[in-house]
């Protein structure tokens, strides 16, 4: 039986989503943990968005399959058997669905939302320090505001991709890039089918560069256009980075509570890692 399940985890001890010959990473926790649920067999795990070490997770989304030779699983008895021997690593499964044979949580996926968190002040955080890029010089956000509406659309990313970014093409379209503060947190929201390797990481480090004085707005355009990477700013931290959501044509978790509330189908518009 195959199962969908909508996963948390906090990425800072992890070497990434991805299974490593060597090093904890997700998804080893996660196939370990099936592992138990299939009798010690071997479980392969397919994630939506493979993060990058010490990138964190509200909305991940995985599809495996387990044996079920008695009919006895539910969703409820995956969630908690598969969280009972994950334990204690901080990695959780919030919701469990059954879903067709043939459904992949990556290639079925129609949309990708990431945040980003940039603490601007002073002081160095004492509570989120991992979850956090602090910059500690004042940031203009109408600045980066500004800029990050020129990265909208569909365009050569080739400035904004890793130097071993294994993706086929650099075009992507980008949906969503919101700049946003409450004071000190200044809040970054990227949306878009998929991202290139760092993409967002590497947007970010631009839009900082804009917020502190060094560049004007219009030159987040020109580095764009230049399509190459030594155009564009530097990658910003994985710790301020967090996959939010995963969309889908049909929503594979049904209950109220499964899902960040803002990517349910019809909200709005791989290798994640941005």
């Amino acid at each position: 039986m195959r199962w969908a399940l909508l996963l948390e985890y906090d990425g800072t001890p992890f070497l990434g989503w991805q299974r490593q010959a060597a090093g904890l990473s997700v998804q080893n926790v996660l196939e370990q943990a099936a592992g138990r649920l299939a009798g010690g067999a071997a479980v392969a795990s397919i994630a939506a968005g493979r993060t990058d070490a010490g990138v964190h997770a509200r909305g991940q989304v995985v599809h495996l399959d387990l044996p079920d030779p008695h009919g006895r699983l539910t969703a409820s008895r995956v969630r908690d058997a598969l969280n009972f021997h994950m334990k204690p690593h901080p990695v959780a499964v919030v919701q469990a669905a059954r879903v067709p044979d043939d459904w992949n949580a990556r290639f079925r996926a129609i949309r990708r939302r990431y945040r980003y968190h940039i603490l601007n002040r002073p002081a160095r955080p004492a509570l989120d320090g991992a979850r956090v890029w602090h910059v500690r010089q004042p940031l203009d956000v109408p600045a980066m505001r500004e800029a990050a509406l020129m990265l909208l659309g569909r365009h050569d990313f080739t400035s904004f991709r890793a130097s071993a970014c294994q993706a086929r093409s650099p075009l992507r379209t980008l949906d969503r890039l919101d700049v946003a503060s409450d004071g000190i947190l200044i809040e970054i929201h990227a949306e878009a089918r998929s991202f290139l390797h760092h993409q967002v990481r590497n947007m970010v480090g631009t839009l900082r560069l804009v917020g502190d004085g060094r560049w004007r707005p219009e030159r987040v355009a020109e580095a764009l256009a230049a399509r190459d990477r030594a155009a564009a700013g530097p990658t910003a931290p994985p710790d301020g980075l967090c996959l939010m959501a995963v969309g889908y044509p049909e929503d594979p978790f049904t209950a109220p509570d499964a899902r960040p509330a803002d990517l349910t189908p019809g909200s709005g518009p791989d290798r994640a890692g941005p």
